[in-house]
């Protein structure tokens, strides 16, 4: 029997029925429109983490902490461990997620996660990487030995505000009986996203330009996967940080980063972290209830701010329009995972535990809040929230601000040049910092995308200064060469879900897959 961690639950779900990793991976959205969570989440004792975890290399570490939530009967202990080898073995850093210490050169308890060294240059690789591989092993596994017109296929479908559509692209491009649609913004992402997302050649995969927001493209995205109809004839499948499997792949770098900070040993620790979807924080806080001794996870947001407004008032209300602002991989309205977070709180200091009641509280809630724009919730519940979280919100100009001055003063050995959702961790954590006024805090901003992916932010902020080049100190070779290259993308020309269907059913024909 698998352990309880090991099986899942929708989060909207009044009944009892489990779902095996596999169903969740491949499914990605419940179809009642709730989310993937495991209702237990495991336990680490300190002896095991400071003894034995503290030690192992970033793919021993993935290893042991994915084991506790995937049965070894779905995938053996051999194969987990292929899988996730084969999944880092793209990274150009030999220890995937590097910790820089000491960025600044002025506070010596300041980190920057460098998330940014797989093959697309964002944190989303190092999800995306074994999501991909993760879909081709169950895929394999389940077609083998059948007839062509037997196997099962999967259509991917998402949508991007940046970094995630590059990052499942290139997690499965290629992949057999695997055809992938990234829907994105029109003009709502830097030119290189664009490129990297609609330069593959791949012929399982198609980008759709979508007249509209982030969140528009979002809905459709939600819409296609509770289609029932459109669901069974084209077996679509999730790769958004909706999808579970991408929420436990960055549960270790989480582990890894505290070690490194730490020199392996229990000291006080304070995540920070860039926000947008909740997706990447809340990696964070599974990590924190499975026993890493985290003081605070807190939520850097921009002018995109649901969160820290929630976390300060207790009503969670979709905002009328996106703003625009430097990062705008956290341009959103409505931050998806964070229903997962409502489901533990709710579990903890409303439902007494009952995951049914649970269910039904949190199916309520998003009802309110596609009825009404928004639903409120009791103080208790805020309360709890703020025992593992707290937020800042950074502005436009605080964000270029914070580009220059880490470039100014970081000149040992050489500049140290941020993307703009770095920016907006690092600025939130001086602040914790001045604050806090204990510096026997660790601080660890996660640095969510290389520079070069925000050329405009990034020039803005550092034009001024007479010995900066972009194009010699910023971008890599490899992204400098995609403007050269064939684009491949579909115009929708309004953000409707029967037009991006009918999009992906004239894709799909024409990719004979």
């Amino acid at each position: 029997m698998p352990s309880s961690s090991q099986v899942y639950r929708s989060t909207r779900s009044s009944s009892s029925e489990a779902k095996s990793f596999e169903e969740v991976v491949i499914q990605g959205l419940a179809t009642d429109g709730g989310l993937f969570i495991p209702p237990t989440i495991p336990q680490v004792s300190e002896e095991t983490l400071f003894n034995k975890w503290s030690k192992l290399s970033f793919q021993e570490l993935a290893f042991e902490i994915m084991r506790l939530y995937v049965d070894p009967k779905e995938i053996p202990d051999a194969d987990l461990k292929t899988l996730i080898n084969n999944s880092y073995s793209t990274f150009r850093a030999t220890d995937v997620t590097p910790l820089a210490k000491n960025v600044t050169g002025t506070k010596e308890n300041l980190h920057v996660l460098e998330l940014f060294h797989g093959p697309t240059y964002a944190f989303k690789d190092v999800a995306l990487q074994f999501v991909g591989n993760l879909f081709e092993y169950f895929l394999q596994r389940n077609n083998k030995n059948l007839q062509e017109d037997q196997k099962k296929k999967i259509t991917v479908v998402g949508a991007t505000s940046g970094d995630t559509g590059s990052a499942a692209i290139y997690g499965l491009r290629g992949k057999k009986d695997v055809s992938v649609f990234i829907l994105y913004p029109t003009g709502r992402i830097s030119p290189i996203q664009e490129e990297q997302m609609t330069t593959v050649p791949d012929k399982n995969v198609q980008t759709l330009s979508v007249k509209g927001t982030f969140d528009n493209c979002q809905d459709i995205v939600k819409a296609i996967f509770g289609d029932k109809e459109f669901n069974s004839k084209h077996n679509v499948g999730a790769v958004n940080s909706i999808n579970w499997a991408r929420i436990l792949a960055q549960i270790t770098y989480y582990f890894y980063s505290y070690f490194k900070a730490t020199d392996g040993k229990k000291e006080k620790v304070k995540f920070v972290v860039p926000s947008g979807n909740f997706g990447d924080i809340l990696a964070g806080y599974f990590a924190k209830k499975m026993g890493l001794p985290v003081e605070k996870l807190v939520i850097a947001t921009n002018a995109n701010d649901i969160l820290d407004r929630f976390l300060k008032s207790g009503t969670y209300e979709r905002s009328d329009e996106v703003a625009a602002t430097y990062s705008p991989a956290m341009d959103i309205l409505i931050s998806s995972n964070f229903e997962r977070l409502l489901w533990f709180l709710a579990r903890e200091y409303i439902a007494n535990g009952d995951d049914l009641k649970t269910g039904e509280t949190i199916d309520d809630w998003f009802k309110q809040l596609k009825n009404e724009g928004k639903f409120q919730v009791d103080q208790t519940v805020i309360n709890g929230a703020l025992k593992d979280f707290a937020s800042e919100r950074v502005s436009n100009e605080q964000t270029l601000e914070t580009i220059k001055k880490v470039y100014e003063i970081s000149q040992n050995p050489k500049h140290y040049i941020i993307d703009p959702h770095t920016a907006v961790g690092i600025c939130a954590t001086e602040r914790l910092i001045s604050a806090d006024n204990d510096n026997t805090i660790n601080y660890i901003t996660l640095s969510t995308a290389h520079p070069a992916k925000f050329a405009d932010a990034v020039n803005k902020a550092l034009s001024s200064f007479p010995a900066y080049s972009f194009e010699k100190d910023v971008l890599p070779a490899e992204l400098k060469k995609l403007s050269t290259l064939e684009k491949r993308l579909k115009f929708v020309e309004k953000p409707d879900v029967t037009l991006v269907k009918a999009a992906i059913e004239e894709e799909l024909l024409k990719m004979n897959l």
